[in-house]
């Protein structure tokens, strides 16, 4: 999709004399926008501390997702990648973006689009596919992520590396992206921590996940609330947990609704009220997983156990899987409302918290 370079070209890249970030944002008169959560990072210091953490990158093809006035864009430049593809959702930028790949001929390819509806099986040449269980590919995806888009897309991500597909089609991609840094502790939160989360198991049990550094809010325009946390990740050859990324999200998240109560009373949503208390005390006893501890107590191989012990009892019985305990209390609401509210029980804890 991109011009390539010469082959056998071995000179060191540099970027001719370009205007600052600080110039780029005054001359497209460039406004970070709250409803957008997006923050600049005007410091090239602290880009090319980004980029440095995904590692070697010459030579490389390289994704940046949310360049806005392309600070990190012009560290991966100077790292002397091989191409550079930009997605950017936001056009105001598109001309500050463009500015950029002149001065870099043939490295940059920029589509303005949305990254999670973005599809990345055909972005990179396919000489560069590896195996999986191979070294990861000369493949990187880096990016500022704005606070409203990194949890919904590093969960599409994390799907796409159980299924293998997507960024990851063409082996074990590596990636490294900012989070809030509530959220950066989160995705590699040790069992016990109360950050530990829905979010840390589904990446740790995909992922090696390494949080590099905080970057002070004071370091964005304008200014976040919080600080922000370099995140890096590279999918494991083998998943801690092997079953269907649907049957694990189901799971974590059923253990993770009641985080203060006892581990067991969101393993009961997993069942229809019917049954619900002889099936979780099966569960948790093929498990081996003490039905006391808090879910933020669960090591991975409890979550494991509890994983394939679900998968055994939903392939026994189909419509386990399909269950939807939301629906279930949706249903019980109406009729209640149908029926009247008098003599029927008030709406519970546990409901109002769902």
């Amino acid at each position: 999709f991109c011009v390539m370079a010469a082959p056998g070209k071995v000179a060191a890249f540099r970027l001719p004399p370009l205007p600052t970030i600080g110039e780029i944002i005054k001359l497209f008169r460039l406004k970070a926008l709250k409803q957008l959560s997006q923050n600049f990072l005007l410091d090239l210091r602290l880009t090319d501390k980004i980029v440095k953490q995904a590692g070697e990158l010459k030579n490389a093809h390289v994704c940046e997702v949310g360049p806005g006035p392309g600070g990190i864009t012009r560290s991966i430049l100077s790292a002397g990648v091989e191409q550079l593809l930009l997605i950017e959702k936001d056009a105001r930028f598109i001309p500050g973006l463009q500015m950029l790949s002149e001065a870099a001929p043939g490295k940059v390819h920029i589509v303005h689009g949305d990254i999670l509806t973005y599809k990345m099986e055909k972005a990179f040449p396919k000489h560069l596919k590896k195996k999986w269980e191979d070294e990861p590919p000369d493949i990187h995806i880096i990016g500022n992520l704005p606070f409203s888009v990194s949890t919904p897309l590093i969960i599409k991500w994390l799907e796409n590396v159980s299924k293998r597909d997507g960024p990851f089609i063409y082996g074990r991609t590596q990636m490294t992206l900012t989070f809030q840094k509530e959220v950066g502790e989160r995705l590699t939160a040790n069992p016990g921590s109360s950050q530990r989360s829905r979010l840390s198991i589904m990446a740790q049990h995909l992922c090696t996940v390494e949080n590099r550094f905080i970057i002070p809010g004071q370091a964005f325009v304008p200014k976040p609330e919080v600080d922000v946390a370099v995140v890096h990740f590279t999918p494991l050859v083998q998943p801690k947990i092997q079953q269907p990324f649907e049957l694990v999200e189901k799971v974590v998240q059923s253990v993770f609704q009641f985080r203060r109560k006892y581990c067991f009373r969101g393993i009961e949503t997993l069942f229809p009220e019917n049954g619900r208390l002889k099936r979780t005390e099966q569960l948790m006893m093929t498990a081996n997983v003490d039905p006391t501890l808090r879910p933020f107590q669960l090591s991975m191989s409890q979550f494991r156990n509890l994983c394939n012990a679900y998968r055994k009892m939903c392939d026994e019985d189909p419509s386990l899987f399909a269950f939807n305990y939301r629906e279930e209390l949706r249903q019980k609401k109406m009729t209640r409302s149908l029926l009247g509210s008098t003599g029927q029980p008030e709406q519970t804890e546990e409901e109002n918290q769902l």
